[in-house]
């Protein structure tokens, strides 16, 4: 098998784009072929560097690494569209020269005109083939004089083109809703038909994996590879993603590049596992796999036709399966940069506070880059409190009298660990006859700033009774003061 993934760099490389180039590289791992990267680069204005970049880095992120293309090079060099201008010209002018395409001069007032008319009949809408037997000596003159004109393929008529699917079953197109389409324009630049399909045979691509939206592209792709005299190539169609709401999957749903989710945090095992699964079962054993499980597993037989939903929950749960999966080390390794690159180089108070916290970071975290922002009390020793959480939880009757009654047990507590702080608070909510949400609550605003942190003792653990007392202290005194509003303090 060889197989290809061709995206055009148009933008950044969309969740559905990574599905297909996933489908193309599970399916040539799992036989032992061959997967080949190119660049459908053709549309010169729209494409840009960046994007090409950032396609390349998204594919490296997933693991999907190619054995020929883009930046590796091959036997069939170049890689790019953009760099195969004269090889579809030559094969366009060949297929004239035979008599399988046709030069057309039809102006874009008599293409109005054809729909216009068809439109009217009840017919599809398209090109009426009214140049396909115009005589070859007098196109020429016309070219030679000047005249624009494109290159159609000539449809065999009447005709079907029927191919069996390998994800949809068998497929027919008749001719009747095929036109005779453009392979080469006017100005000399190759259609997406000609060039992918010419791209296809001259690379020896075996298996086309692709998206449904281009289905309606295969009888085309067919034809021209059979005026080629080409050997013919196995397609098989990939359903669209789609939003929870059952529609196409867009920027209605969100953010949808896969540079985003890198950006969110996503790890790229969770990313490559998730998307294995919109379209295809690793088996009733398990959802949780890895890319050399899948390979081990993965047949296009297997793909189903039907429409996969792009659940960002499920995606967030499963990525939290993942980073608990973790080693405490390689999580800290992973959070590292983030941390870094949010309070900047880090100071030795700061790294033991970390290696005590972390580890029960990790198994909350959905998201690596929640991360920061969680741990962001413990980088500093002058921490702001978050207005919400502050009149949510401190202006509560109970909070000053739980404050206080904390202050004084954590300051007089002889051993500081977990445990031993749980303790003392126990007995502190058992005193004041609290629940853990109005009694411990106040505490965690007043060590951390926010209701929202790590586990509450494990994060006291690692603060320091030192500097918890002196956190507790300070809320005490601001809940003491007038009104014990933090805006009005």
């Amino acid at each position: 098998m060889r197989a290809r993934f061709a995206p055009s760099p148009t933008g950044y490389l969309h969740v559905g784009g990574a599905r297909t180039a996933l489908y193309n590289y599970l399916a040539v791992r799992a036989t032992g072929g061959e997967f080949i990267l190119r660049s459908d680069d053709t549309d010169t204005e729209r494409s840009s560097g960046e994007f090409q970049n950032d396609i390349l880095d998204g594919m490296r992120w997933l693991g999907l690494e190619w054995d020929e293309g883009i930046e590796k090079g091959g036997p069939h060099s170049p890689y790019r569209q953009s760099e195969r201008l004269a090889r579809y010209q030559e094969v366009a002018r060949s297929l004239l020269d035979l008599g399988k395409a046709y030069l057309c001069f039809a102006t874009a007032a008599e293409l109005d005109e054809m729909r216009d008319v068809a439109k009217a009949e009840g017919r599809p809408p398209g090109y009426d083939g009214r140049y396909r037997d115009y005589d070859s000596e007098q196109a020429r003159k016309r070219l030679d004089g000047g005249e624009d004109a494109v290159i159609r393929l000539k449809v065999p008529r009447p005709g079907e083109t029927v191919f069996e699917d390998l994800v949809r079953g068998e497929v027919r197109f008749n001719h009747d809703h095929v036109e005779d389409f453009i392979i080469l324009r006017s100005n000399q630049t190759p259609t997406y038909h000609l060039a992918s399909s010419v791209d296809d045979v001259d690379f020896g691509i075996t298996h086309v994996i692709r998206g449904e939206d281009l289905l309606s592209s295969t009888p085309k792709h067919i034809l021209i590879g059979e005026a080629l005299e080409a050997a013919p190539i196995a397609y098989a169609h990939l359903s669209l993603l789609m939003g929870p709401d059952g529609k196409k999957l867009s920027k209605r749903h969100g953010d949808t590049s896969l540079r985003a989710y890198r950006e969110a945090g996503y790890l790229s095992e969770a990313m490559t596992n998730y998307l294995a699964l919109l379209g295809w079962s690793f088996g009733e054993d398990s959802d949780i796999f890895t890319l050399e499980e899948a390979v081990a597993r993965f047949s296009l037989d297997a793909v189903q036709p039907n429409a996969a939903i792009f659940d960002n929950d499920k995606l967030e749960w499963m990525n939290g399966v993942y980073i608990r999966a973790m080693s405490d080390d390689e999580f800290a390794d992973r959070v590292a940069p983030l941390i870094t690159a949010e309070y900047g180089e880090l100071n030795e108070l700061q790294h033991v506070r970390l290696r005590m916290i972390l580890p029960h970071v990790k198994e909350r975290a959905k998201l690596l880059n929640e991360v920061p922002g969680q741990v962001g009390f413990l980088m500093t020793d002058d921490i702001d409190y978050d207005r919400g959480s502050w009149d949510k939880v401190m202006t509560a009757p109970e909070a000053k009298m739980a404050v206080e009654d904390g202050l004084e047990r954590l300051s007089n507590l002889d051993r500081w660990d977990a445990e031993s702080i749980e303790g003392e608070l126990r007995a502190m909510l058992e005193h004041l006859q609290l629940n853990g949400r109005k009694g411990l609550q106040p505490i965690r605003v007043a060590i951390s700033g926010s209701t929202i942190s790590p586990p509450l003792f494990e994060s006291m653990e690692a603060l320091g009774q030192a500097e918890t007392v002196v956190r507790t202290s300070r809320a005490l005194d601001l809940l003491l003061e007038s009104g014990a509003n933090l805006g009005d303090s």
